[in-house]
């Protein structure tokens, strides 16, 4: 608990870490708070009686869509939908990412060659046309897109654990428990495991910057659920109704900025957690 603490005591002291993390906790509560304020009838399109592509106005403030929904409550609603499969891409790409770099950093010999070719094989790939591919092969919906983001995604987490792992067995501590009959298992849970979590966890804060942007590209081009609301599929729906040709910024900008803002967040707070589980970037710079 003193680790916390202490943990705690370094993060409050870097603002844009509290910024990133203000922003985050904002959005997060959106996307838990938004069924208790927006109602089913306010998203189905066979329900709102609301203008078409109207401009912000005191019943809309930001504008309706061409069925009539309030933008308002579809971003809130969205909030849900990005955030989660954002965060579950995140998780699948970390846990498999870390477990390979482990693994072939543990192992080496030919079982660590094998897996850093394979890494490498996925590097080389473009990360996007893959993606599309997989999305499209999949088929629509959130799935495909968690699965697709966490395929394509992975290879970034598998270099760096890899990396920290083979500096953490050249410690006297993992070889001590080698001599002490420690199996393969036991030192890569207990003694590897432990010291590359800090890296693991700036990691995922920086993976999921990366996954709301691949998902918001996935399903502007078209490759997510029509009934879903994420606000990719909003920017989709600007773009395939009208939007840009008619001049209806209020439609565009909202799902856009709050994308951006989402991503600045993670990317603050991952920065800042860096920072303090690594003073010596502090002092480099």
């Amino acid at each position: 608990m003193s680790g916390l603490r202490r943990f705690l005591k370094e993060f409050r002291r870097r603002p844009s870490g509290v910024a990133g993390v203000s922003i985050l906790a904002a959005f997060v509560a959106l996307a838990l708070l938004a069924p208790l304020f927006v109602g089913e009838d306010q998203l189905d399109v066979t329900k709102v009686d609301g203008p078409l592509l109207a401009p912000p106005s005191g019943s809309y403030p930001l504008g309706t869509d061409q069925a009539g929904r309030s933008i308002l409550a579809l971003l809130a609603y969205g909030a849900r939908e990005s955030l989660r499969i954002g965060i579950i891409a995140t998780v699948l790409t970390v846990v498999f990412g870390s477990l390979v770099g482990i693994v072939a950093g543990h192992f080496g010999g030919w079982t660590g060659r094998i897996l850093m070719h394979v890494t490498d094989w996925f590097i080389a790939l473009p990360s996007l046309p893959l993606a599309i591919s997989l999305a499209a092969v999949l088929g629509q919906g959130e799935t495909s897109i968690t699965i697709a983001i966490a395929v394509t995604s992975w290879t970034a987490t598998a270099r760096l654990v890899r990396a920290q792992t083979l500096a953490v067995e050249a410690r006297p501590f993992v070889e001590r428990a080698r001599v002490l009959g420690a199996g393969n298992r036991q030192i890569m849970v207990r003694q590897v495991l432990p010291n590359v979590m800090p890296l693991i966890l700036v990691s995922s804060t920086l993976t999921v910057a990366g996954s709301l942007l691949s998902e918001a590209t996935l399903t502007f081009l078209g490759l997510g659920n029509p009934t879903d609301i994420t606000w990719g599929e909003m920017l989709h729906e600007a773009f395939a109704n009208g939007a840009f040709t008619a001049n209806a910024w209020w439609y565009i900008l909202p799902p856009g900025l709050t994308i951006l803002a989402v991503v600045l967040g993670f990317t603050l707070t991952g920065r800042a957690v860096e920072h303090v589980l690594d003073p010596r970037m502090e002092k480099s710079r």
